[in-house]
């Protein structure tokens, strides 16, 4: 078993496949508990709640007239105040608030519908076999995250936005580059400035000439409805949501599949038959992301019998709330053949993702080509020695060395 990540957030902290060992203890005290947490590496600690509890964490997440998102700008404008909202939040559809929200949502949902996302599959099945040609290419033992992974995650991305396949390395490298806690501010800021400015020069041509993609489609559909910066933020969103959480996914689902061979033998004995269960199953069982946008509370409002009271912010961890004993019997097992439980992995409420069925047909994919190409695919190292990401966006790996 790896050692536990460490991350400023304490609901962020993994040990393994599953929360840390900190986290469940606070769960043993209560649903929801208050807890001195850090906003940022260096900031002083701020009170905030953390829900923990399956019930609580849907509950806070579910109740979209009692809790705002709109945390980074609350004391400007309690509700709905976009007149309040940073430019670089434009779009930002986890951080609105209705009527706001469904205004948006309802334009880009469209997009995001099973049927349309089946135009897409083709595509990714392309993806990934290049992928795979890649790693035989490259040789054994192979970086199933550099190598595969990661670059079917940013290449569905691109094809999603448009960004021409010229441009994906540098454009995924410098997204990548802001993230990285431990680059310099300057160069963080430089590879931020990078990819905003070219996905504003991607929005413009496509107000001038929309083809058949993802963006163009809305502004033909909707182009009179939201300004550039709203569709620019839309555009950043994606990009935030679509590529860690899907490296992270694709990456640690095959490690649990490999520590699990168990379960890896139910995908492989009918693989087009069960790999939606067992994509159901890891999405609860690694739950990638740490929380969704924090919760502020609009007026004085009971959770789990604790008073929230109105300003106050609630973290959900989905982490917790995807292993609480309420959920499931047995929750804390990998197990790919239980009835599905009703997991929030992808949020709950009206801030369901609404990228879920793609998310859900990228995994799909990359799991049944990885082992159609590599039926006997193995561990190049202990899986002591794997290293999980620390301090990230989403959960995932840094590396995973594999053989065949």
């Amino acid at each position: 078993m790896p050692e536990e990540t460490q991350h400023q957030f304490d609901h962020a902290r993994r040990a393994g496949f599953g929360p840390s060992d900190d986290i469940r203890q606070q769960r043993a005290q209560g649903a929801l508990v208050k807890e001195e947490v850090a906003p940022a590496p260096g900031a002083a600690p701020e009170p905030i709640w953390m829900a923990l509890g399956y019930e609580a964490v849907r509950q806070v997440m579910g109740d979209h007239v009692r809790f705002s998102n709109q945390r980074r700008f609350r004391a400007q404008a309690v509700r709905g105040g976009s007149k309040h909202r940073p430019q670089e939040m434009s779009g930002h559809l986890m951080d609105y608030d209705q009527p706001e929200h469904t205004r948006l949502r309802k334009m880009l949902t469209p997009e995001f519908t099973v049927r349309r996302i089946q135009r897409l599959k083709p595509v990714t099945e392309q993806i990934a076999e290049r992928c795979l040609d890649a790693m035989e290419r490259n040789g054994q033992p192979a970086d199933l995250v550099d190598l595969y992974a990661s670059p079917i995650s940013g290449a569905v991305l691109c094809e999603l936005l448009g960004v021409p396949r010229d441009d994906r390395r540098e454009f995924l490298v410098k997204h990548q580059w802001q993230l990285e806690q431990d680059r310099s501010r300057k160069d963080r800021a430089a590879a931020q400035a990078y990819t905003s400015g070219y996905l504003r020069a991607l929005v413009k041509r496509q107000r001038k000439d929309p083809d058949e993609g993802f963006i163009g489609q809305l502004i033909r559909d909707h182009g009179d409805n939201f300004d550039d910066e709203e569709l620019l933020g839309i555009c950043g969103l994606m990009v935030l949501a679509g590529l860690d959480n899907v490296t992270g996914m694709i990456s640690l689902g095959v490690l649990a599949l490999l520590e699990h061979p168990d379960q890896l033998a139910v995908l492989l004995a009918a693989p087009e038959k069960n790999v939606d269960r067992v994509v159901d199953e890891l999405l609860r069982f690694l739950s990638v992301a740490h929380a969704p946008t924090p919760r502020t509370a609009v007026e004085d409002v009971v959770v789990a019998g604790q008073l929230v009271k109105a300003g106050e912010e609630v973290v959900c961890s989905i982490p917790m709330a995807n292993r609480d004993p309420a959920l499931g019997p047995d929750v804390d097992r990998f197990d790919v053949e239980r009835d599905p439980l009703p997991h929030i992995a992808f949020g709950h409420g009206i801030h369901h993702c609404i990228g879920a069925a793609l998310g859900r047909m990228e995994l799909r994919t990359a799991y049944l080509a990885l082992w159609r190409r590599f039926p006997d695919l193995r561990l190049a190292v202990p899986a002591a020695d794997v290293p999980h990401k620390t301090n990230s966006i989403a959960y995932g790996l840094e590396r995973l060395p594999v053989a065949w």
